[in-house]
């Protein structure tokens, strides 16, 4: 057996020293073109843009601080980004630190040098690292800043971090002031076909001009950068008085809310740290919601602190709201269900904020969702107050959404349990003998007395019997729980064995055929509804790829000596006197009291022998036509009036149409 030393062979040669001279120090800024990804997230098309961005942050600080109110961002063919703003101009005095050197070229070319440390210069800020343009510096093979101070005009060129010369004084300017920083990314980091894009820059720059309302964005492209699928123009002033309401709207382009307008606002930070803005909308529709949030004008894509306070304002009023109005559901509501899809943006404005690596992709600031809950959830409450149709729509469908969200959890936690267990059928039903689904069907019949009867005439092989007890629940109006505990919808589940809303899976259906086999009367009707509602609901695909049916079993048997015949209801009992039985006397008139009345060779031969029996075929719109779609909302608004949780609704129908009513079977 070898040595334990010779089982760990050193992996530098022997005889190679160690020493003070190995050790490698990078000075300026060396390690930013050494290690790029350390400072803007890599080399690809996301980073190139960034350096855009980390520019035009400092121009936007200006105008946040009051200090510029306009900004330009020009780019030219040959891969050159403009930015140009109206502010204080970056100092050109010698630095105290370092008296050879003005202060704008210490802040080009060394990492952690800024006017955003102390606190005085910018109230709230977006470059806090002060590292932001000396990477743009470092990472640019040509970089040359203009400043205009007190009415004189300075330059300097830089290349790949280092300085081309010394602060050049220009000469006097008139009515000009501001930074000017114009660039070209280094094709040695880049690479040769690196190129900036004028799209991704638009709308960069349009969305800066959203997050701040004060400032307007003058935008300049040669037009031969651009092609029509861009779908942007050569030259654009952005200016968006009402912020993020007006991005928003453009956003959301026409679609239909829930409510009836945005919940949208501005509102200051205590302790004075701030201002948080904000504009929501849950659209009616079944398209994604989104999440977008910026901290000092910087977009934050993984979010953070910020949106955890937007999150728990909404979450928190909503909850009171439903209190307030003694709906007991809504304590159930979590932020997940409230912003699930919502379009949703929040900008803060945040002394001395904290974010998690260098591009700032999420805010990690504590204080934060303290502020922002605080700052937005009085409002959020008078919103919902102010408005009681739009507020009372938006809590049912949140409370729709957190069903929605335990009903997914209890598919998946039956799921986990059930895989490698045999599969358990409920103890009521009679299963048909066949191993396949061709061919085989589901009879839903009401009560063992039905059940009994249609056991006995059935044919063993291709049918099976599912009796129901008495009327299912309405699961338009009912809540998860009481879904989870209703047996008869489990057992339901069960026996289909196709699992129900996303984990439908057509292919597990256990029968090529449901059928709805009910009392040809009131309650039977009313069974067979609560039925079809409840597999709208849960197996809406069930219905649409043509599986459920309903059974039509007779109301009447019409007999004269050996003729005997079947009637479905009273119109079709009259029609057969007319006709069938027209001339004769002392017809005997016989009513079925219910299915579980008939003995089972007449309900075999009435209802189930797929020979002489008739079958309705309940269909649903496909949805793949406009006249489909809008024939699905009629749909829609008609289950949700007939059987849904607002009995003003079936008052208000009952008005319209109890005209129309020539018989009630009572």
């Amino acid at each position: 057996m070898p040595a334990m030393s010779d089982l760990f062979q050193p992996l530098a040669p022997k005889g190679v020293d160690y020493s003070a001279k190995d050790i490698e120090v990078l000075e300026g800024l060396e390690p930013v073109r050494r290690r790029p990804g350390m400072y803007i997230g890599g080399t690809d098309e996301r980073a190139l843009h960034h350096l855009v961005a980390e520019v035009l942050d400092n121009s936007m600080d200006e105008a946040v601080a009051g200090h510029a109110s306009w900004i330009e961002l020009e780019l030219d063919t040959a891969g050159n980004a403009t930015i140009r703003d109206n502010g204080r101009g970056i100092p050109v005095d010698p630095h105290p630190k370092y008296p050879d050197k003005s202060a704008l070229e210490v802040i080009l070319t060394t990492l952690h040098s800024g006017g955003k440390f102390g606190g005085d210069a910018y109230k709230v800020s977006g470059g806090l690292h002060g590292v932001g343009v000396s990477v743009v510096n470092a990472l640019s093979d040509r970089l040359v800043v203009e400043v205009a101070r007190e009415r004189k005009l300075y330059r300097q060129e830089f290349s790949r971090g280092v300085a081309q010369g010394g602060l050049v004084e220009v000469g006097a300017v008139q009515n000009r002031r501001g930074t000017t920083v114009t660039f070209h990314p280094d094709p040695e980091i880049f690479g040769d076909r690196a190129f900036l894009k004028a799209r991704i820059l638009y709308r960069m720059a349009r969305s800066k001009a959203y997050l701040f309302r004060g400032v307007q964005i003058r935008w300049k492209c040669d037009p031969t950068l651009l092609d029509d699928t861009d779908e942007i123009p050569a030259e654009d002033t952005l200016h968006f008085p009402n912020g993020l309401s007006d991005f928003l709207d453009s956003v959301l382009n026409k679609r239909p809310l829930l409510t009836r307008g945005f919940f949208a606002g501005i509102a200051p930070l205590a302790d004075d740290m701030g201002q948080v803005e904000w504009a929501v909308a849950w659209p009616d529709d079944d398209e994604d919601g989104f999440t977008n949030t910026y901290c000092n004008t910087v977009p934050t894509p993984d979010g953070g602190t910020h949106e955890a306070g937007l999150r728990n304002a909404l979450t928190r009023g909503l909850r009171s709201y439903g209190e307030l109005l003694a709906n007991k559901k809504g304590a159930a509501v979590t932020s997940e269900d409230v912003m699930g899809g919502a379009c949703v943006l929040v900008s803060l404005f945040l002394k001395d904020p904290q974010f998690q690596g260098q591009t700032k992709d999420k805010l990690v600031s504590t204080e934060a969702t303290r502020l922002v809950e605080n700052a937005i959830k009085d409002h959020f409450d008078h919103w919902l107050s102010g408005d009681p149709e739009s507020g009372k729509a938006l809590l049912a469908r949140i409370i729709e959404r957190a069903e929605e969200r335990q009903r997914k959890k209890l598919a998946k936690e039956t799921t986990r349990k059930t895989p490698t267990k045999r599969l358990r059928l409920p103890g009521k039903l009679a299963d048909c003998s066949r191993q396949v689904a061709v061919g085989t069907e589901l009879f839903l019949v009401e009560g063992d007395s039905a059940g009994g009867s249609a056991k006995s005439g059935r044919n063993r092989e291709i049918q099976a019997i599912l009796p129901l007890r008495g009327k299912i629940l309405n699961v338009a109006s009912a809540t998860t729980d009481k879904m989870r505990q209703n047996q008869e919808l489990k057992d339901l589940i069960e026996a289909l064995g196709c699992g129900a809303r996303d984990s439908y899976d057509d292919e597990k259906l256990r029968y090529e055929r449901v059928i709805i086999m009910t009392d040809a009367d009131v309650d039977g009707a009313h069974i067979a509804s609560l039925l079809m509602t409840f597999f709208y609901q849960e197996m809406p695909d069930l219905i649409r790829n043509g599986h459920l049916f309903l059974a039509m079993p007779p109301l009447y048997r019409l007999a004269h000596g050996q003729l005997v015949v079947y009637a479905r209801d009273d119109a079709h009992k009259e029609e057969l006197l007319k006709t069938t039985f027209a001339g004769k006397k002392n017809i005997e008139i016989s009513r079925f009291k219910g299915l579980g009345e008939m003995p089972p060779a007449q309900l075999k031969e009435t209802t189930m022998d797929p020979k002489r029996r008739t079958l309705i075929r309940v269909t649903l719109p496909s949805g793949r036509t406009e006249e489909d779609r809008e024939e699905a909302k009629d749909v829609a608004h008609l289950v949700e009036t007939l059987m849904g949780r607002k009995p003003e609704l079936r008052f208000h129908y009952i008005q319209k149409h109890a005209r129309f009513v020539q018989d009630l079977d009572l």
